[in-house]
């Protein structure tokens, strides 16, 4: 019962918690899905993900957060509805950043159309849509499109929704972390219209992919086998070449 009330503390008591830790939680799902064959289709995958979502306990949510992640792979746009309908329903960071993540991301991924989805979600009054939308590229790093990130980022940058700004300083950093350049150039640019909050965020994320990069070089400067040639201006986010990616 400590455990399940300090977790519901957590979210702010938004949604009652069994206390299961999430490591305990893994090991529940390969217990209980080892022996399902893979869904067929959208269909199966909404209806496990919509049952977990009218559980009452959060538990079920992150079950279903995770059979989307393993089987996002069988979904096609026509998930889409339903996927809206899971980020806005029972909605706070922790499922709608899985969701944006581990299926809007690889969705999109898959599917470029999809991109007209994001589009109007960035531009939804509703908060966790236009969250979903900034962050469904954090994971992509280097095939992240900086265009299209730095253009939400602007469309939202006047908003005084803490989870808006958290979000956009969040996908600001996750790729500068891979290519700090193109992202110093547009806080250089646009750091005046971000929240403190946001640039912030980025800003570190700057920080940390300089730091990377120089590492990445010296390692491949000492690399036996390698003119200096071949290593040089190669590091991520450094090579003019890779600017713009």
């Amino acid at each position: 019962m400590e455990r399940a009330a300090s977790a519901a503390a957590y979210m702010r008591n938004l949604f009652p918690f069994m206390g299961i830790r999430m490591p305990e939680l893994a090991v529940i799902y390969r217990d209980v899905t080892a022996d399902l064959p893979p869904p067929t289709g959208d269909a199966e995958l909404a209806a496990v993900a919509l049952a977990c979502w009218e559980a009452s306990e959060r538990e079920y949510q992150y079950i279903g957060t995770t059979y989307l992640r393993k089987h996002v792979r069988r979904a096609t746009p026509a998930f889409m509805p339903t996927l809206e309908r899971l980020v806005t329903t029972r909605s706070w960071w922790d499922t709608v950043d899985a969701l944006a993540t581990n299926v809007a991301g690889p969705l999109v991924s898959a599917y470029p159309a999809l991109r007209a989805v994001m589009d109007h979600w960035v531009a939804s009054e509703h908060i966790w849509l236009a969250r979903a939308a900034i962050l469904h590229q954090d994971r992509y790093r280097e095939r992240t499109d900086p265009d299209l990130l730095f253009d939400y980022c602007l469309r939202r940058a006047g908003d005084r929704e803490f989870f808006i700004r958290k979000a956009i300083g969040w996908a600001l950093r996750s790729y500068a972390k891979v290519r700090p350049g193109p992202v110093a150039r547009f806080l250089s640019e646009h750091g005046d219209a971000l929240s403190g909050l946001s640039r912030r965020e980025a800003e570190r994320g700057v920080a940390m992919g300089r730091v990377a990069a120089r590492r990445n070089r010296r390692t491949r400067v000492a690399e036996p086998g390698r003119s200096p040639a071949e290593s040089i201006g190669t590091s991520a986010g450094e090579c003019p070449s890779n600017s713009s990616q």
